[in-house]
């Protein structure tokens, strides 16, 4: 059945590396226009921030009620500008993990990123949904700082050897922090298994990861947008949810029927009309 979807990408010249559509944890379908390698994902990478986050937390060491401050160097924050300072401080975790906090430029710039990030103003009494980079990787980093290890080396045991994914890239800040908003890269496998985290509440092939409770807050819509919803680096649709990055990389997740599609790909100007048309083929 899924032969008639294949056709209608290919007649429509998507420029896709690979696809997969999987149900329950099985693999149901796969197609591989391209070589079956590692691609970057982009802001997909936001999503397995939020799942180090749920692994801080349920460890004791992270809280989304926290101020982000409380995580952060403190010596960046001694050298903050006063007015800067005191609008940042109070701020939770919570703000920046559902992009709430208005102000950021779309990326950190400089020699160094979490000067240039401390140094924006932010408008901290607006609650509203602002899309940037620089929230994640200030999560990233506080992450980092709270758990003392390095986002790699803290996610192997937990995340990435569980999953079978062997030293993915990471991208790191001149100074050697994980970026947390993008630069990873994955194959549309592994892409997909981090799906299947959420999808199962949490679990990979019937091991327990993270707590439900944690992924379930993930994912419910915490702050309206115009796409839906955002949730912890989680795109929120009425039916599914979605982990996403520019350009053509996606895993769409439908926790009812328990399926999910994944695929990468390279699609500045299609990538909106690849997800509508594989959406209409899954949901109609």
């Amino acid at each position: 059945m899924y032969d008639k979807l294949i056709k209608s990408l290919k007649a429509e010249n998507f420029r896709v590396y690979g696809l997969e559509i999987r149900q329950d944890g099985r693999l149901l379908y796969s197609w591989h226009p391209a070589p079956d390698i590692r691609y970057p994902v982009y802001s997909a990478t936001k999503s397995v921030t939020s799942l180090a986050v749920g692994f801080a937390a349920a460890e004791g060491k992270f809280s989304v009620d926290a101020p982000l401050a409380y995580y952060l160097p403190q010596e960046y924050i001694a050298r903050m500008e006063p007015e800067k300072r005191a609008a940042f401080l109070p701020l939770p975790v919570r703000r920046f993990l559902t992009m709430s906090v208005p102000g950021y430029p779309f990326r950190p710039e400089g020699e160094d990123w979490l000067d240039f990030a401390l140094g924006c103003p932010v408008e901290a009494d607006k609650n509203v949904f602002a899309y940037s980079n620089i929230p994640a990787y200030l999560v990233g980093a506080a992450v980092e700082q709270a758990v003392g290890e390095r986002m790699a080396d803290y996610l192997k045991p937990r995340l990435f050897s569980p999953l079978g994914i062997e030293n993915p890239v990471m991208r790191t800040d001149p100074q050697g922090r994980f970026y947390g908003a993008t630069g990873m890269e994955l194959t549309v496998s592994e892409l997909a298994k981090i799906g299947e985290v959420y999808l199962s509440g949490g679990s990979f092939e019937g091991k327990r990861l993270l707590p439900e409770s944690w992924i379930k807050e993930s994912v419910s819509r915490q702050i309206p947008n115009r796409e839906g919803g955002y949730g912890y680096y989680i795109w929120v649709q009425p039916h599914s949810f979605s982990i996403s990055g520019k350009w053509g990389q996606k895993c769409i997740l439908y926790p009812e029927t328990r399926m999910s599609v994944s695929w990468l790909g390279n699609m500045p100007e299609d990538s909106r009309r690849m997800e509508n048309t594989v959406r209409a083929f899954l949901e109609g």
